[in-house]
């Protein structure tokens, strides 16, 4: 059972990776972000996750810096961008990202959409940064299984991560089950499905049976599911909220109750159908 903010899932390649993280999409570069990578830092989270799409990288650095924890003890993630993948390209979008963190190396570096004809060129490009020690893991965002597949056939190294669409509207039962039975760790983006679910019934009865937010419930369900989540907020009393999840576990029946919630709708673009 997942109990504290501190607890981690273990990668296929044996780093340790918290269950809980914060999320800074749309996440404004300098004074917001800096306040809400601190807030989080000091409530307990040790995972940031950002991307190069943000434009936020110099700010979560920053935020990183000011805390005052070891750098070793934090585990943070970037993205390359859709214009940016191929071999040589991605080497250098990676490093323009380690330069605006201002990180000797990341825990997490992941390819941010599968672009048709250049994510495995990308794919070659995150090995070479993993053998050459500048990342600790290596992963994907937004593949389908058929993408995740492509990788497995043509590299020696798979991804240690896939961080995808899931909410309780969103399940993701074929990924999340494909990424189980090949020991890839599914995280959750917009795992509160940016606010939509707060009101349903469902989720509404549970909070009260349990005595916690509506968020509280979602946040724990993705941890009950074995699904690392990132959910993001820039004020630190709902970043605290969104920590608050690990003194209580959901009943198996509840689990089946929010799983039968799926309706497959997604809120940001279905990766087989979208215009990169």
């Amino acid at each position: 059972m997942i109990t504290n903010i501190k607890d981690c899932t273990v990668l296929h390649n044996g780093v340790k990776m918290p269950w809980l993280g914060l999320g800074v999409y749309k996440v404004e570069d300098g004074k917001e972000v800096i306040n809400s990578v601190r807030s989080a830092i000091e409530t307990g989270y040790r995972s940031i996750d950002t991307a190069a799409l943000y434009q936020n990288e110099e700010g979560v650095g920053q935020g990183i810096k000011d805390s005052g924890i070891k750098r070793e003890e934090l585990f943070i993630t970037t993205k390359v961008w859709n214009d940016r993948q191929g071999f040589e390209s991605t080497l250098q979008a990676f490093e323009e990202s380690r330069k605006k963190l201002d990180l000797d190396y990341l825990d997490l570096f992941l390819i941010h959409w599968p672009v048709k004809g250049k994510y495995l060129e990308t794919w070659r490009a995150l090995e070479k940064l993993y053998k050459d020690g500048y990342v600790r893991a290596i992963g994907v965002s937004n593949f389908q299984v058929h993408h995740l597949q492509d990788i497995i056939a043509n590299f020696e190294i798979k991804p240690m991560v896939n961080q995808v669409e899931f909410h309780p509207r969103l399940t993701q039962r074929e990924v999340l089950s494909f990424c189980h039975e090949n020991k890839i760790q599914l995280e959750a983006w917009a795992p509160l499905m940016r606010g939509r679910l707060m009101d349903h019934p469902t989720i509404v009865k549970l909070a009260e049976k349990y005595g916690k937010k509506p968020s509280q419930i979602i946040l724990r369900w993705d941890l009950d599911s074995e699904v690392v989540t990132i959910p993001k907020s820039v004020h630190a009393e709902r970043i605290k909220e969104n920590a608050d999840i690990f003194n209580f576990q959901l009943e198996e029946s509840d689990i089946e109750e929010i799983n039968a919630l799926n309706e497959n709708e997604r809120t940001g673009p279905d990766p087989d159908n979208f215009h990169f």
